[in-house]
Order: C-alpha cells, then sequence, then structure tokens
C-alpha cells in the first residue's frame, strides 16, 4: 500500500519530535489535531502543515491520510485509537498503548481483526548500538545471561515549581515515571535479551508530596516563571528501584527517577553474561561497551561499515557522524512505514502487542508497590 499522507495528534513537545521525523523519512504530514483550536494553529503555522483538523472524526474521513501518529495525553489514546482503527487507519501511538493492560489488548484485538499496520513508539530501541548489543547478545558473544544493573533517570520534575500534564493522573494514569520513561528501559531490555520477567518487586515513590501548579499550560522539558501557582497535592512516582526475576534464573536492579539533578534523559545499562559483559549510555549513544576479564574492554564505536547487519540498516550516516535521539524515531517510522507499503515483510517494530505486555509488566509493578510483595507475570 503506498502511504499518500500523514497526520498527527498531539502538539507538544513529542508531537513535534514526530512532525520532524516523518518528514526525514519523506512522508508528507498533511495535518495536525491538538487540545485546542488555538493550539492547533499554532502548530500549522509553525510547522507549515496544511490542514488544522477540528476534531478526530475529520482526520478518520479524510481519505489523503493513511497513517496517523498519535502523540496526544495517555488517557486519550483508547478512544482516539478506537476510531483510527474503524476508519482503517494505520496507526503509530505514543506509550503507554492504554491506562490498563486490558484495555490495551481490548485495543490489539481490534487492530488485528481491522488488518491495519499497528506501532508503539518504543523508539529507543532503534539507537544503532542497541541492536549492535541485540546481535552480539543472540550471538552469544557475553555467554548466558546473568544480571543486568540498569537506569533512567531525568531531572525535569525534580523541583516543586515544575509541572507538566504528566503529573496528573487523570491524564497521565496512576504511574508516571515509570510509565513514562521506565516503560521505554523495560522494553529496550526485552528487546535486546527477550528473557522472560517471571516476577517483580517495585518500591515507588512520591517524594514530591507537594507540587506549585503555574495557572498557564507548561509545554515538556520546559519550565515556567508563572507567579500565579497554586499547591497540588501528589500522588504519582518520582522515582522507583525494581527488582526483576527472570525465568532463566537471571536477576536485575532497576531504578528509574524524574527528579535526578545533572541526568537529563539517561538510559543506563549493564547486561552481564557469564562470559562478558554490554554496557550503554543514552546520553553517549554512538558507542557500546565489551566488559572482558582477562583482556581490555572494547569501545565499540557507530560505525556501519562494522556493525552488524541489523544496527547497519538503522544507520543513517558514516561512523564519525553522531545520531542521537531524532534518528530512533525517523529509524522507527521508516521500519513502520516499510512494512505499510510491504505488508508480508517481517515485523521489525514494537507493536500494540509489545504495548500490552509492558502494560502487563506495569500493572504488575503498581500491584507490587501497592503490596509491598513480589507479584509474579503471568
Amino acid at each position: 500500500m503506498k502511504i499518500n499522507a500523514t497526520a498527527v495528534i498531539g502538539t507538544g513537545f513529542i508531537g513535534a519530535v514526530h512532525i520532524e521525523a516523518i518528514r526525514r523519512t519523506g512522508n508528507y504530514v498533511k495535518g495536525v489535531l491538538s487540545g485546542s483550536e488555538k493550539s492547533t494553529l499554532q502548530a500549522t503555522a509553525k510547522y507549515k502543515i496544511k490542514t488544522a483538523y477540528s476534531s478526530i472524526d475529520e482526520i478518520c474521513s479524510d481519505k489523503d491520510v493513511s497513517v496517523v501518529h498519535v502523540t496526544s495525553p495517555n488517557a486519550l489514546h483508547v478512544e482516539q485509537v478506537e476510531k483510527l482503527i474503524a476508519a482503517k487507519k494505520h496507526v503509530v501511538c505514543e506509550k503507554p498503548l492504554a491506562l490498563t493492560a486490558a484495555e490495551g489488548a481490548h485495543l490489539l484485538k481490534l487492530a488485528t481483526e481491522a488488518g491495519i499496520t499497528h506501532a508503539l513508539c518504543f523508539n529507543t530501541r532503534f539507537y544503532p548500538m542497541v541492536h549492535e548489543a541485540q546481535s552480539r547478545f543472540h550471538n552469544k558473544e557475553i555467554g548466558e545471561l546473568r544480571y543486568i544493573h540498569a537506569q533512567y533517570h531525568q531531572d525535569w520534575l525534580a523541583l516543586d515549581t515544575d509541572w507538566n500534564w504528566r503529573l496528573e493522573s487523570e491524564k497521565a494514569g496512576g504511574l508516571r515515571a515509570v510509565a513514562d520513561i521506565g516503560s521505554h528501559l523495560l522494553d529496550q531490555l526485552n528487546f535486546i535479551t527477550g528473557e522472560e520477567i517471571e516476577s517483580v518487586f517495585a518500591d515507588l515513590h512520591t517524594l514530591i508530596k507537594v507540587r506549585n501548579r503555574p495557572m498557564g499550560e507548561v509545554q515538556t522539558f520546559t519550565s515556567s516563571s508563572n507567579a500565579d501557582r497554586k499547591e497540588v497535592p501528589m500522588s504519582s512516582d518520582d522515582a522507583a528501584g525494581l527488582v526483576l526475576r527472570f525465568r532463566n534464573g537471571a536477576r536485575a536492579t532497576i531504578s528509574i527517577s524524574q527528579i535526578s539533578f545533572g541526568s537529563k534523559n539517561a538510559i543506563k545499562w549493564e547486561i552481564s553474561g557469564t562470559k562478558a559483559s554490554l554496557s550503554f549510555d543514552s546520553e553517549e549513544p554512538e558507542s557500546l561497551i565489551m566488559g572482558n576479564r582477562g583482556s581490555g574492554n572494547e569501545i565499540i564505536r557507530k560505525d556501519p561499515s562494522l556493525l552488524s547487519s541489523s544496527a547497519a540498516g538503522i544507520t543513517f550516516y558514516p561512523g564519525g557522524h553522531v545520531e542521537g535521539f531524532g534518528e530512533t524515531f525517523r529509524g522507527l517510522f521508516e521500519t513502520v512505514y516499510n512494512h505499510i507499503e510491504n505488508p508480508t515483510a517481517e515485523i521489525k517494530f514494537p507493536t500494540f502487542a509489545d504495548g500490552v505486555q509492558s502494560l502487563e509488566l506495569t500493572d504488575a509493578i503498581a500491584e507490587s508497590s501497592k503490596t509491598a510483595t513480589w507479584v509474579k507475570l503471568k
């Protein structure tokens, strides 16, 4: 199927990232829909987009639009994706797919029955060195999995004056740091190792008990100087500590935080096997480190001529030409669009099924923290 045009729902920080990445794939963004007429018109002017949609129904009835990217607040995903599936639009949805695993399973069923291409935006899989880690892991270069130590830390919500819609449970859901960024880390580790999690123990923390909310809207990764504020009690997780047991007997300890000063968007992990280890830092995305005991550690640099075919396939520039966050979206979208145009091709991107699996894990994490017990995955 030829892709005629795309549309984007949501024009905040991540919506803008989608618009840029779609254009870098060579595809056309025909229109956008935001939370208000004002913000929709502002986005069309800023990004030089033709159509300002007034409703999702207008997108659904637009025969030019083949693919719709959903980047709206979490609580809106189910209703919006349901309508898009009914209109037979291919869907790329930001995570989380829904607020619960049951809702996610419902969307997966609808999408499968409709025969559309459905993708979930776990873009951090698409760092070339993450693909390289997956290739080396499955080639047994580090042996069998023993232990993982990992973190995803940010600092953009570290002050009590920091605010974003993700702090509002009616928009974001009950979990925040775990659902917002922890889900990316957990998906990345699952993508690399393929090892099934048997059970989880979680300790979630609300460390800023009261926040001072500005009266106006605040975009993601920005701050507000608005002096007109009101105090709002908080209940969502600022940070979390997780312990995972894998079915093969391996273990993992994971730290998730949006209040760690100095960490802007830091995914870091070390995957230890029976022969060696692999480690990665998303703020230094051009490198993968192979840790050895009897010889020096090896720093593997991003160079498509030296990488596995999987990693080289999502590398856009030669070695020494730095690629980062933006390219992960481009790599994901190109892979999704290729499948839309060649539906018999192998699926090499996260789908709604991965979204359901992620929600099952976050549901278990929430239950574990609430009950202070180990929770088994189904």
